[in-house]
């Protein structure tokens, strides 16, 4: 994805900053928006912009065990 259209796109829920996630730092291409805690998809090269098809993020920090306390 062009660094160009990164720096245009905003979440379309709260028109926040959004992070572009990919390969390794994850198993797919996503643009998170960690105000709302959302990802939305990219296929193939196009950014799913669509609150129905986002990914809420809490679920997977749920998921995540918890850190020792120190």
């Amino acid at each position: 994805m062009e660094t160009r259209l990164l720096n245009l796109l905003v979440c379309p829920i709260c028109k926040g900053p959004l992070e572009h996630l990919r390969p390794p730092q994850q198993e797919q291409i996503e643009l998170v928006c960690h105000a709302d805690g959302l990802a939305f998809p990219v296929r193939d090269g196009i950014p799913v912009m669509l609150e129905a098809e986002a990914r809420s993020l809490d679920a997977a920090r749920a998921a995540e065990p918890a850190a020792p306390a120190a």
